[in-house]
């Protein structure tokens, strides 16, 4: 065995993996090229392209000025004339900024002359490192209502490497929230061999009978964590991780609720207007009949991030908070 094959076979980090998948991509296709704030010789805010401007130059490596709006709409017109950008934001947060080139140029070319924009905006999202409400923020439900993008969130190292991958290669534009939180937390073997994971396909983490839980990004862990709590209770909870906001793979989420017919949502968004509330209608309208219980969400309160340490930890998320809704909803 070769150390090559040894250093593959080790884990990695979904920080590592988010960095695999870079480098496999600009190796693979010469059209592929990275923007941002600090990405270049300081190799990223998280370290993900350390490394990257000595590999592949300063044409493929490009250090952007704190200017989200121009450097997006720089990575719109390289997209259209067939080059693959992928654009980062430091956090984001500061996705703001771009938004107008987000959701009314790159989003609607397609739809207004049939254009191509195949670019990516890689979104570093989510609380749980007490950052405070600048750079903490789930931004997903401002682009959740933009038809024209496409929007991913994986939860684990092979979802972050195969998803990312799969990104970068699609020809719509791609907004793609990896979790802070995860980073450095969580590790996985990946496959040696080059793979994808399909955009617009979610995938049930864990099989159940009792109650279904749909979720993504770092609250997977959580309702994985309270699944193994549940089932010392008789409760079997179905864990379904969406990976792909939009497109919205409907067909796993109303498999799992019309199995077991009771559902909870559950993110680390604001819960007014988030996704869970999107995915509820939704289960309301076409698995009515089903359902033998109220649908339930669990949410944060529609209040900014707070950066005090113990609010923060009040404010997100618990996995106490999923065991109880669950028990109640079980006994319903």
């Amino acid at each position: 065995m070769t150390t090559e094959t040894v250093e593959r076979k080790q884990e990695v980090t979904y920080l590592e993996a988010i960095s695999q998948a870079l480098d496999e991509e600009m190796m693979r296709d010469e059209r592929v090229f990275l923007m941002g704030e600090d990405i270049g010789a300081y190799g990223g805010a998280f370290k993900i392209t350390e490394g990257f401007l000595q590999k592949y130059g300063e044409w493929r490596v490009l250090d952007t000025p704190l200017a989200e709006s121009g450097f997006v709409g720089a990575a719109i017109g390289a997209a259209m004339m067939g080059l693959r950008p992928v654009v980062e934001m430091q956090f984001a947060d500061f996705i703001s900024c771009a938004f107008d080139q987000i959701t009314e140029v790159a989003a609607k070319n397609h739809y207004r002359w049939g254009a191509a924009v195949p670019m990516v905006i890689r979104a570093p999202f989510g609380g749980g490192i007490h950052g405070g409400p600048f750079h903490s923020e789930c931004p997903e439900g401002w682009f959740f209502h933009s038809p024209g993008l496409k929007l991913v969130a994986p939860s684990t190292p092979y979802d972050a490497k195969g998803l990312l991958k799969a990104a970068i290669r699609d020809p719509n534009p791609v907004i793609y929230f990896e979790h802070k939180f995860l980073y450095r937390r969580i590790k996985a073997t990946l496959p040696q061999e080059d793979f994808i994971v399909p955009i617009g396909k979610a995938e049930v983490k864990r099989a159940g009978t009792d109650l279904s839980i749909i979720t993504y990004g770092a609250m997977v862990h959580l309702a994985l964590q309270a699944a193994q709590v549940l089932a010392k209770d008789g409760i079997e909870m179905e864990v379904v991780d969406l990976r792909t906001l939009i497109p919205l793979d409907k067909d796993t989420i109303y498999a799992s609720v019309r199995k077991t017919s009771k559902a909870i949502m559950l993110h680390e968004d604001n819960k007014t207007g988030g996704i869970g509330a999107e995915i509820a209608a939704l289960l309301a309208e076409d698995c009515f009949h089903c359902l033998d219980g109220p649908i339930i969400r669990i949410a944060p309160p529609d209040t900014p991030v707070p950066f005090s340490t113990p609010l923060e930890e009040y404010f997100l998320p618990k996995t106490s908070d999923i065991i109880s809704a669950a028990r109640k909803l079980a006994a319903y």
